[in-house]
């Protein structure tokens, strides 16, 4: 396995967000799943979301959190609880649109396209 950036051993099957972020730019599919179902509190949609890097070839990598030092051998899947976070999220990673699954069991994917590359690569 390779090593993280902070020396530790890296996790088979996971990737931090940066990591993430990386794979998307190398051409993996990002991947969202819906985990419980949004629902409408105030103005905004809460639920359970989870997002995993899927290569060509089927590999997959689920976004797990950065450990502490305090968790040091926890990995945490990364859970987005608003529509919000994972626009935002998305965003951040260089994407120009979100399509979010709104209902448990469904899942979407999306590539980054050239225009989302920010054309410099």
């Amino acid at each position: 396995m390779g090593r993280a950036m902070n020396g530790d051993i890296e996790a088979p099957n996971v990737v931090m967000e940066g990591g993430f972020r990386e794979l998307v730019e190398r051409g993996y599919t990002a991947e969202i799943l819906c985990k419980e179902s949004a629902h409408k509190k105030g103005p905004s949609y809460y639920g359970v979301w989870v997002m995993r890097a899927v290569s060509d070839d089927g590999l997959e990598k689920l976004l797990v959190t950065a450990r502490t030092r305090t968790t040091y051998n926890d990995i945490k899947i990364r859970e987005f609880k608003t529509i919000t976070g994972v626009v935002s999220f998305l965003i951040g990673i260089g994407f120009s649109h979100a399509d979010v699954p709104l209902e448990e069991g469904q899942r979407t994917r999306q590539k980054l396209a050239a225009t989302d590359k920010g054309g410099g690569k």
